[in-house]
């Protein structure tokens, strides 16, 4: 198996992550405008979270002291779900999601993030392989992957992301449609996230930008359309009293 180096930050020339850099500009206000113009209507709900609301436990074989689980985050959590129902597909599920673990970047906003392979074989995706997400800001976003399926897989959070917790991609079929869905749980990662995700709400906004853009790029990469728009649900369990 060919393996990627790991050490982070990711491999790439600084030509390379400077031109990454340089189109954060014009990549934010163009996601900027697509979503003030964007068509498809967006379903938001917020409200109060319970036990439920958890993230899901991590695997022991995926453990170590890299890992930024969400009990290491600050502030409340948020338990969120981005979701696309999409008729007339001509993927299924497994296709889907093969063709996102392969290669993220095919569905992801590039002008938002970009994916980079630190740990893994090229075009592939296994338990234990690694990513660093370039994101607009200070932050780079390091995860690793715990949990793999012929229809999902999950990421957990490492040492230095903006956020502490994981994120799930899922695609199932629901009678004659699929359905594609995001599922994150995550607190933020220190306490400069925090301010400008839950205090100044830039970094939400982005992110929300982030996650819908890619569910639709996903319906769209079926051959299908989306029905009944984005829905985009969150759930907040307050911060423990430790922090």
């Amino acid at each position: 198996m060919l393996l990627l180096r790991r050490s982070r930050p990711a491999p790439g020339s600084l030509a390379h992550r400077t031109a990454i850099v340089l189109r954060w500009p014009i990549g934010l206000a163009l996601v900027t405008w697509q979503y003030m113009w964007r068509t498809t209507p967006i379903h938001r709900s917020e409200s109060a979270g319970d036990d439920h609301d958890r993230p899901p436990p991590l695997p022991p074989d995926v453990l170590d002291d890299d890992l930024q689980p969400a009990e290491h985050g600050v502030g409340p959590m948020f338990h969120r779900r981005y979701s696309v129902r999409v008729e007339g597909a001509q993927q299924q599920p497994a296709e889907v999601i093969a063709a996102l673990a392969g290669d993220p970047n095919c569905a992801a906003p590039r002008e938002v993030a970009v994916f980079e392979k630190t740990r893994g074989e090229p075009g592939a995706m296994s338990v234990g392989d690694e990513f660093l997400i370039r994101m607009p800001g200070p932050w780079d976003g390091p995860v690793r992957v715990v949990d793999r399926t012929d229809t999902s897989f999950r990421l957990a959070t490492l040492r230095g992301h903006l956020e502490a917790g994981q994120i799930e991609f899922r695609c199932r079929p629901k009678k004659d449609t699929l359905v594609i869905a995001i599922e994150a749980w995550a607190r933020s990662g220190d306490r400069l996230s925090h301010l400008l995700y839950s205090r100044l709400r830039l970094a939400k906004e982005i992110q929300l930008n982030l996650w819908v853009e890619t569910c639709l790029r996903l319906a769209a990469g079926t051959g299908g359309r989306a029905r009944g728009g984005v829905q985009v649900r969150t759930r907040r369990l307050p911060a423990p009293a430790d922090g």
